[in-house]
């Protein structure tokens, strides 16, 4: 990389003025004065110091979304020694997932190295709705819906879903939208069978504005900008830093 590029980059000052700075003398790479533009320098390797302070590059963010399929752990590691979804994702860099998704769930899941980001997506306070797709057994009753809405008590947590509709029926089994504002562990699978239902499928759709889409299972992708802008403001329409 070429010098003044990296000292952009480290956000010393612009390729420009990176340019002034080198050409007044006023940059070392491994100890030794540098006013020539045409350096290449190894940020694994060299030193590179400004006005006689070490220069370090910042640790670029990163922004994935991840379709998590089923049997695959939300975790970076697992002592199982089961799939995770950071095995599923080609990167060097270290990554965390956002939130949790369980094994037996597929669906739409975050991965990032933005600490503040991921606290403000999963942090209570703000609120970010999550949306699952899932299939029940048997025929939802219209009470139990309501009352999922009101919240219901199962081994002594109290789980609510913001919204449950019905999408559609069969002789056998029930398939639902789900709306979180909160994320309990299994916390669906949890509030159904407090009123006798089993979860066969679950999958999440949408993470506050972000949507799965058809991005296929076990695919991943980068966010766009925009669609970071978006859920930054998700964060900031439901709560205080």
């Amino acid at each position: 990389m070429r010098l003044q590029k990296y000292l952009a980059h480290c956000g010393v000052a612009s390729r420009r003025k990176s340019e002034e700075y080198i050409k007044a003398g006023k940059v070392r790479v491994n100890g030794r004065k540098v006013t020539d533009m045409g350096v290449i320098i190894d940020p694994e390797k060299d030193l590179v110091e400004f006005q006689g302070k070490k220069i370090e590059k910042k640790e670029q963010k990163i922004y994935i979304m991840l379709h998590k399929p089923k049997g695959i752990i939300s975790s970076v590691d697992d002592e199982r020694k089961r799939k995770t979804v950071v095995d599923l994702i080609d990167q060097k860099e270290r990554l965390y997932p956002v939130g949790r998704l369980d094994y037996d769930s597929e669906g739409l899941i975050l991965l990032t190295n933005d600490g503040s980001f991921a606290y403000r997506l999963t942090h209570p306070k703000h609120e970010i709705k999550k949306t699952y797709k899932i299939k029940i057994s048997g025929k939802l009753k219209e009470e139990d819906r309501r009352q999922f809405e009101r919240g219901v008590d199962y081994e002594g947590e109290r789980y609510r879903a913001e919204q449950v509709w019905i999408n559609g029926e069969d002789k056998s089994a029930s398939h639902l939208t789900v709306v979180l504002k909160e994320g309990k562990n299994r916390h669906i699978r949890k509030m159904f069978a407090a009123k006798g239902y089993k979860v066969e499928r679950l999958k999440r759709v949408a993470i506050g504005s972000l949507q799965l889409g058809s991005l296929p299972g076990g695919a991943w992708r980068y966010l766009e900008e925009e669609e970071i802008k978006q859920l930054r403001g998700d964060t900031n329409a439901n709560g205080k830093y």
